[in-house]
Formats: structure tokens, C-alpha cells, sequence
């Protein structure tokens, strides 16, 4: 687990050609059916400055299944993301439609006052004609500031791996505080940086997490 973790983390600290600014706005709800089926639902629109010029729109929904007394998850879900593509040396862009089917096992730890989850993803997805596939895997930390943990520190690190070549896809890790406003909302803002094969993009992410 210390060598893939190190593997996993290593790319955001390697030096890029390029990097720009952007804004994600993010809304992500989790509607309880009974005490083991959920509905995912996501709503995440992402710019290429602080607002206005979009990046991408992306929605997101699926069904999933707790065991394990709510520490493990496992979902199939659907994706539509609408991509605004820069050209390239232009200030023209190009639309991409892609329809994603997925699905995604989850597992949550506590280490004393430190929670942690564990989110594995596996990805086919329709971008316009061409047909991919892609790993995700999430490792997210969670450290309460406060004993009533209205306060938190959260962080993430992700990487996204093709089934074809080029095998890295990108990375992303994550820094941001949180605020508990009750036990079906929280709110957190954070940096991220994203690092892909040749550059990498620093975004400031604005998150919203519902449970109802």
C-alpha cells in the first residue's frame, strides 16, 4: 500500500510545461432508498478561468448497494460530459459529446481520529465515435479539526489510467478545508492541481455534499 501510494502521488510533483488557472463548481447528493440502496446524483461545471468560460459540464447519476455495516459501496452509473475543447493556437472551440457508463467499488477506514476512502472506478466511455476505457483510483483523507468534526482538512489524490496506450492518463491531488452545516450537508473549497502527460492545470474547487 506505501509503494502505490507513493506511485499515485509522485506525478503531481513533477515539474510541467504549462499551467492555467480554472474554477470547478461541484455538487455531489447521495439520496438514501433504505438502509443499503443509494442514489448517486452530480452535477460539476468546470471552467477555464474563475467563471464563465466553460471547460466542461458534467452529469452524473447511479445506483448503488452498502454491506459491510455502510463501509463498502458498490455502483453502476451513467455520465453525460459536454467538453468545450480550446483549437489549438485559437480562440475557437469545439464541442465533445461523451456518454460514460462506469462502475465503482468504495471502502471507508477509520485510523484512529483519520477517516480514509478508498474509491475504485472502471470506465467505458462514448467519446463522439471513438470507444475507450479508463481505471480511476481515489485515495481520500479526511481529518476533523474540532471534535464535532464541523471543521475538516480533506485531501485526495487520484489517478486515471487507459486500457490502450498512452497508459497515464492524468492525476489529480487535492487540498482543501471543509465545514460541517449539519449531518446532510458539508462544504469544502480547495486547490487542485491536475497533471497530465506533457502539462498541468491548477484549479480552485468549490464542493457541495448532500445526503438525503
Amino acid at each position: 500500500m506505501v509503494v502505490l501510494t507513493l506511485l499515485l502521488i509522485l506525478p503531481s510533483f513533477l515539474k510541467a510545461q504549462d499551467s492555467n488557472f480554472g474554477n470547478w463548481l461541484i455538487y455531489i447528493g447521495n439520496k438514501k432508498i433504505n438502509s443499503k440502496w443509494n442514489i448517486h446524483n452530480e452535477l460539476q461545471y468546470r471552467n477555464y478561468n474563475a467563471i464563465g468560460d466553460l471547460e466542461q459540464l458534467l452529469l452524473r447519476t447511479g445506483l448503488g448497494y452498502s454491506f459491510n455495516e455502510g463501509k463498502s459501496n458498490v455502483l453502476l452509473g451513467y455520465g453525460y460530459i459536454l467538453s468545450e475543447n480550446y483549437l489549438s493556437n485559437s480562440e475557437d472551440k469545439i464541442s465533445i459529446n461523451e456518454h460514460r457508463i462506469f462502475q465503482q467499488f468504495i471502502s471507508k477506514q477509520d485510523i484512529s481520529f483519520v477517516k480514509l476512502l478508498h474509491r475504485y472506478r472502471f470506465e467505458q466511455r462514448f467519446v463522439e465515435s471513438d470507444f475507450k476505457m479508463r481505471f480511476r483510483y481515489f485515495l481520500g483523507i479526511n481529518i476533523p479539526l474540532n471534535k464535532s468534526n464541523t471543521y475538516f482538512v480533506s485531501a485526495y489524490n487520484e489517478i486515471f489510467l487507459n486500457l490502450e496506450s498512452p497508459v497515464f492518463d492524468r492525476n489529480r491531488a487535492y487540498l482543501g478545508l471543509g465545514y460541517k452545516i449539519s449531518d446532510a450537508i458539508k462544504l469544502e473549497a480547495g486547490y487542485m492541481n491536475q497533471f497530465f502527460e506533457s502539462y498541468n492545470r491548477d484549479q480552485f474547487n468549490i464542493m457541495t455534499f448532500v445526503t438525503f
